[in-house]
Order: C-alpha cells, then structure tokens, then sequence
C-alpha cells in the first residue's frame, strides 16, 4: 500500500462545544462550522483538513446511528490516509482485511464524493483509507 499523503485529522468530541474553547479559542485555530456541530480548516500546513469532530456524528459515518455502540472503543481521533485512486483504496483495503484487521465499513462513497474505508484500533483511533478526487485534480498522474 501507499499513501499519498494525511487527508484529514480530526479530534473526536463528545462535547464539541467544550473542545472549541481549546481549538478556537485558545489555540486560535482558523476552524468553520461546516455541518451541525462539526468545525474544520483546511488552512493549516501540514496537513489538507483539519476538524473537530462530534461523536455523534463519527458514530453516524461509521454505524449509521447517532450513538457510538458500547461494544467499541470510543475513539479519540480520526486520521484519513490519502491513496492515489479508486483501485489503490480497494486493495488497501483488501490488504487490510487479509491482514487481520476488521474494518469498520468497507469503502463507500459520501455526499461530498471522498470515498472511505474505516477501521478503529485498540487504541481508540479511527483510521480511515481515503480516495477524494478533489484533492487530485491538480496533479498530474
């Protein structure tokens, strides 16, 4: 597997509001809220999206409810790692699976058109394998 680069990092927050007061307010962090309670940039170096991200809303992404089932970890951050297609994405996730690791969900495609498998770690950690066409489109392949 190669990844191009790290998509996204996102704290995860069951009190999003109280975890602003730190990445806003103190550590001034350019973030908007771009959907609900869910606060981002991608004005920072180093890495293309940047967010604060509810629990609920992880929960929904990845199990299609509101509530983080009990039988996980709840988890604590989210880092998308960035492949260079569709087919890279789905044989990183095949390689994944015959790896031993069980994934959250497969690959699948969201509203906004990146396509993400996600799996959760033994230490509360949400790594996702990610395709975004948008963060291609300047490059030449």
């Amino acid at each position: 597997m190669h990844i191009e680069l790290v998509t996204s990092v996102s704290a995860i927050s069951a009190n999003p509001a109280a975890s602003r007061k730190l990445y806003v307010d103190a550590l001034n962090l350019p973030l908007e809220r771009l959907d609900g309670e869910y606060f981002a940039t991608e004005q920072l170096e180093g890495v293309r999206h940047f967010g604060v991200w509810p629990l609920a809303q992880a929960a929904q992404a990845c199990f299609g409810t509101d509530v983080w089932p009990k039988e996980f970890p709840i988890p604590q951050v989210s880092i998308e790692f960035e492949l260079r297609d569709i087919e890279a994405l789905i044989a990183g996730v095949q390689e994944l699976e015959s790896g031993g690791f069980k994934l959250l969900h497969g690959a699948k495609t969201e509203p906004w058109g990146q396509t993400v498998a996600r799996l959760l770690t033994v230490d509360g950690v949400i790594v996702g394998l990610s395709y975004a066409p948008s963060l291609h489109e300047n490059s030449q392949s």
